[in-house]
């Protein structure tokens, strides 16, 4: 637990909450004179025993429970950033998911702007796998050079034909990372549709049910793809999350043409 950094934050966000827009008053008389809600304004408005929310600023609550941290990071209205520096703070791990249900299918209009400068095929997805952006190489890849409007429903169905030895190479691979977006999400409605469509086609619901579950991203892969203008090749695959949007997904696909794998050997890069 970092004991200082964890009371910083909460210090912070909480000065900055107006106890009257709760409802409350602020303290008056001798004493508390610090702004924002006090410590058992807190206790109440998380519906907790007075002194919890003291145990958990002054860093002496060990291990405290997900629930406590989620209304505490709400009532105080924290970032995603700030979730995820509170979870660490308190309990050193990531939270199980984002704070707020919308988070993840927005990025800042930049990613635009960015995407379009690779050179490689380059696009960004919500964390329901939603299209939010990508270059005309990335189009390209498509036999109407229109890129899909959600990036799963197309690698589960309407890629199958460009998706060589889709079967082996894509669908075992793309089904678990379904999975834990829904461990994580389990009331979003694109997720929950493309699983109820999932176990309405026979072929991908037994992939789903019987294939292995441990598979939750794509970075570094190598798979064996139809690009619609450069013909059959490799792409190999580097995904990363734009910060300010869990579940997004950047990635970037390095297209090789030919029969032959390209950077299945390529070695690790380590810092010097």
């Amino acid at each position: 637990m970092r004991k200082k950094a964890l009371q910083a934050l909460l210090q912070e966000r909480r000065a900055l909450i107006d106890p009257t827009t709760h409802g409350l008053t602020r303290p008056t008389g001798s004493g508390r004179r610090a702004p924002g809600l006090s410590q058992q304004q807190v206790d109440v408005l998380t519906n907790r025993a007075i002194g919890t929310y003291h145990r958990l600023e002054s860093g002496i609550y060990k291990h405290p429970p997900s629930d406590l941290l989620q209304a505490v990071a709400q009532l105080l209205s924290l970032t995603e950033q700030e979730w995820v520096a509170l979870y660490r703070y308190a309990r050193a791990e990531e939270p199980p998911a984002p704070l707020y249900p919308q988070s993840g299918h927005q990025v800042p209009g930049v990613w635009q702007t960015a995407v379009d400068g690779i050179t490689h095929m380059a696009y960004v997805t919500d964390a329901s796998w939603g299209l939010l952006a990508c270059n005309a190489q990335f189009a390209e890849l498509f036999p109407q050079g229109e890129a899909p409007a959600n990036t799963m429903r197309w690698m589960l169905w309407d890629g199958r034909e460009h998706l060589t030895d889709w079967a082996t190479d894509w669908a075992p691979f793309v089904l678990p990372q379904l999975q834990a977006a829904l461990a994580a999400r389990p009331d979003d409605p694109t997720l929950q549709a493309i699983e109820r469509d999932v176990h309405a086609d026979p072929e991908l619901h037994t992939l789903y049910t019987q294939g292995s579950t441990g598979y939750i991203h794509p970075d570094g892969d190598e798979r064996p793809i139809r690009h619609a203008v450069l013909g059959d090749g490799w792409v190999t695959m580097c995904a990363a999350q734009p910060m300010a949007a869990p579940g997004a997904r950047l990635v970037i696909l390095v297209f090789h043409p030919g029969p032959e794998r390209a950077h299945a050997r390529t070695p690790m890069l380590r810092a010097r």
